[in-house]
Formats: C-alpha cells, structure tokens, sequence
C-alpha cells in the first residue's frame, strides 16, 4: 500500500497551483464573474504554434476554445484538483518571450545569490591594534606601574568645624530681657571659607612649618610630591590639591582633609591650620568688640566733660553769692521774717489795749511802741535781705528770685550731666563685659585626627580614569582617521 505524499493537501481544502519564481499571479477572481476570452488575431507566441482553433496535442489538454466563447466560473465549493505529484514536483517552466539561453535572473524556482568571500585581516587592522597596544595599553601600563612603584603613600587628617555666634546681654541687659544666643552666622563662614584658601594662610602655615620641606621629602615621587624651588603661586595650587575644604553652606559646616606623607605631619598641618582659623574669627570679633567699646568710650568722655563743666558753673555760683543754697537760705529767712509778723502783732495789740487801762503819761505805752518801732525796723531788714543778694560781689538790686532761678538752671544741667555720666558709665561697664568674652568663636566638631593607614592615593580610582580617558582618546581618534579615509 502507497503512502501519501508529505505534500499532498488534505480532503476537502483548497489545491494549490505550484507558481514558479517570477511568475506573476493575477488576483483571484469571484466565483459567479464567467472567464471572457478575447479573440486571438493571430498565433499565440511561445512553444505552441499556430492558432487556438483545434486542440491541443498531448495528454492532460484542455478542451479547445473558440474565440469569444465563455467559460463558465467554477463554483467556490468544488475547487480545481491538482495531482499531489504536481504540488510535490512542480515543473520548470520558461516564461513566454524569453529564450532559454538569454542572461537574466535564474530560471529556477528560487534565487541564490553568489557566496561572500571569508573576512581577512588586512594592513589597517594590523595598525589599529598597533594603536591600541601603544595609545592605550602601554599608557595604561606605564600608570600602574607608577602608581604601585613610585607613588608615595598619602595621610589624611580630617578636621571640622562652624563659626558660631554668641550675641548676649551683661548684666545690665538682663534687667531688660533675657539672654538670646543665635546660631551660626553664614557671613562669618564664608569669610572663614575664602581664608582657608587664600594665600596669605599658605604663607604664614608655611612660615611656621616650613610646608615646601614636608611636601618634598618623597623623592622618587615627582608626579605628587612638591617641587621645593617653586614659588609661593606654585605652593598655593599645591595646597589646593593637599588640602580639600568641604563647605555646607545649608548648616554652615566646614569639613577639610590634609593630606602629608606621614600620619604626624598631617596632623600637625591641619592643626595648624584650625589654630589659623581660630585666630582670624577672633580678629574678626576683636575689631566688633573695639568699634562697640569705641563708641562707649567717646560717649563716656563726652559726658564726663558736661558732667564738670556744670559743676564747676555750680561751684563758681556759690562762691560768688556765698550762697550754698539758696532755697535753704530762703526757708529761713521766710520762716525769721514769720516769727517777726507774729511778733509785731501782737506789738500792736498790746499797743492797743494800754490807752485804756493806763494814763498817757504812764511808760509802758512809751515801751509799747518802742517795741513795735524795733519790730518794723527789723522786719524791714530782713525783707530787705530777701529782696537783695547780700555777697560782697554781688550787684546791688539784685533780686534773690533771679539768684534763685539761676541756682536751680545750673542745678538742673548739672543733675542732666550727671544722670548722662551714669548711663554712659553703664553703656561702656556693658561694654567692657562684652569684650571680656567673644561674640563669635569657632567650634570645633572634629577635632585633627591621626591616620593609621594611607588611603592615598587613591590608586585604583586614578588608574580607571586614566584608562577611560585614554580609551575614549583613542577611539577619537581612530573614528576621526577612518573618516577620513572614507572621505578619500
């Protein structure tokens, strides 16, 4: 029993025409539109000549057709049968027109192309290699070895610290409020940032201790260490390398690495520099302090001239007048003057009562009167004495009113002087206490640590950015050269 082909389409579905490659198939027409053939007008071109009139010799011929005839379509449900052997071996067919040995595309079922030859390695990769091996290899290989080699170890001595300001009142501000502290000031910070990389810090560091000696000292070390005869422009970009400020403008923190090349000298460097530091925040403080106690000063002076100057006016009154004071003197003079109006009073009355209980001859009322004569003549004096200045130099008709008011004019400037004097002297006791203690100091919240172990430099970290960058310039290059090749 045959077996079925693998090709061979199941019962029931659709037969497929094998189409060669090339070939050109219309589009499927529906199934009630009949086939309408055209009138041949002459020999069809191709293997089969002569007219469409009779029948086609051979076996399996379709039925010959008149011109003009119509075939009926098939039905869509009965489609056409192909013999499996078709669909398994379709034959090779030449399109119309083209003889069987014009050149063209393959008159097979399937193009092929030619093979491609095999990639060889050719002069230009030979040089790309080379450019590697030399542009980014070997430097790469330089580097480590220097770096493992020939880099001396490097120290690190870490140090922090903040500006912080203190604004509180002495004693005499505590009647008034209570004390405030404020926290760090960010102008000071700044400031202190700036000197920590300026030069004149460079210069008095490397005054104190000799930071050209203690750079230098690694000798076989001449990419990191210092060159001794460099000038103070050349030290300063060397501190910028050997010592890294950290600077949190948000909380005010300022955080610096030293590095040296022991774990002593960069210790000693970085506690050098903390002192620095703290030296210039109290500079800073002391010319606050000198301008505040300054200003306190003048003032005190100034009222202690105006508090002298109206005592002596005072002074000057009194002996001219030869007068303590004269509200003193008035009280008794007004109280004499009293007893005297008292006295002549009753003078009077008695002067009064005497005619009537004795004759006119008779000397009590002589006494009487003589007394009342001494009375007036002695109130007389002593108003006399209330309505002149009595001092020897002092002008005639005088009136003791005006000695008076000018007594309390320089009374009252002297009692203003004074009062001025004693806030003056307050003012500048305040200010004194200020000076006493600082209004900003430098507080330290990592004081200078010793290293143990040398973390610099950082070796493997140096030697991967040098492979990048030399990687990256060599493929630059390369792309910059076949681009031009390209070009040529």
């Amino acid at each position: 029993m045959s077996q079925p082909s693998k090709d061979a389409a199941p019962a029931g579905a659709p037969q497929l025409r094998a189409v060669n490659a090339g070939a050109i198939v219309p589009p499927a027409r529906p199934a009630s539109s009949p086939i309408q053939l055209p009138p041949v007008a002459g020999p069809v071109a191709g293997p089969v000549a002569g007219p469409v009139a009779g029948p086609v010799a051979g076996p399996g011929a379709a039925p010959s057709v008149q011109p003009g005839t119509t075939i009926p379509a098939r039905p869509a449900s009965t489609p056409a049968k192909t013999p499996a052997s078709t669909l398994a071996n379709p034959p090779a067919s030449t399109p119309a027109n083209i003889p069987a040995n014009s050149p063209g595309p393959a008159r097979s079922g399937f193009a092929v192309r030619d093979a491609v030859a095999p990639a060889q390695t050719r002069a230009r990769h030979w040089v790309l290699m080379l450019s590697f091996i030399l542009l980014v290899l070997a430097p790469i290989g330089g580097v480590a070895w220097y770096l493992w080699t020939r880099a001396a170890d490097q120290y690190a001595s870490t140090v922090g610290f903040s500006v912080q300001r203190e604004q509180g009142g002495s004693a005499f501000d505590l009647l008034g409020g209570i004390t405030q502290l404020s926290g760090s000031s960010s102008s000071d910070t700044d400031i202190l940032y700036e000197f920590l990389q300026s030069q004149k810090l460079v210069a008095d560091i490397d005054a104190q201790l000799d930071l050209r000696t203690l750079w230098s000292r690694p000798e076989n070390d001449p990419w990191f260490r210092f060159d001794p005869t460099g000038a103070i422009e050349d030290l300063v970009i060397y501190w910028k390398r050997m010592v890294q400020v950290n600077y949190d403008g948000g909380s005010g923190l300022i955080e610096l690495r030293v590095l040296a090349f022991s774990p002593d000298e960069a210790r000693t460097v970085a506690q050098a520099i903390y002192d620095e530091a703290t030296q210039m925040i109290n500079d800073l403080s002391a010319e606050a302090r000198e301008d505040a106690i300054r200003y306190a000063r003048e003032e005190l002076e100034v009222a202690v001239e105006r508090l002298k100057t109206a005592r002596e006016a005072v002074t000057e009154f009194r002996n001219l007048h030869q007068i303590i004071d004269p509200s003193i003197d008035l009280q008794s003079q007004v109280g004499l003057m009293s007893t005297l109006q008292n006295q002549l009073a009753e003078a009077l009355i008695e002067v009064d009562l005497l005619p009537a209980t004795t004759s006119a001859s008779d000397p009590r009322r002589t006494q009487a009167v003589r007394r009342v004569e001494v009375i007036e003549a002695r109130l007389a004096d002593e108003r006399a004495n209330v309505g002149i200045g009595i001092g020897a130099g002092s002008p005639a008709g005088e009136a003791f009113a005006q000695l008076i008011g000018d007594y309390e004019r320089l009374n009252v400037d002297r009692e203003f002087a004074q009062q001025a004097y004693v806030a003056a002297l307050a003012a500048y006791d305040g200010a004194q206490a200020e000076a006493r203690r600082k209004s900003r100091y430098l507080a330290a919240h990592i004081l200078p640590t010793t290293a143990e172990t040398a973390r610099f430099p950082e070796r493997g970290t140096l030697l991967a950015l040098a492979g990048l960058f030399l990687f990256l310039s060599w493929a630059i290059l390369s792309l910059v050269a076949y681009s031009l090749k390209d070009r040529r």
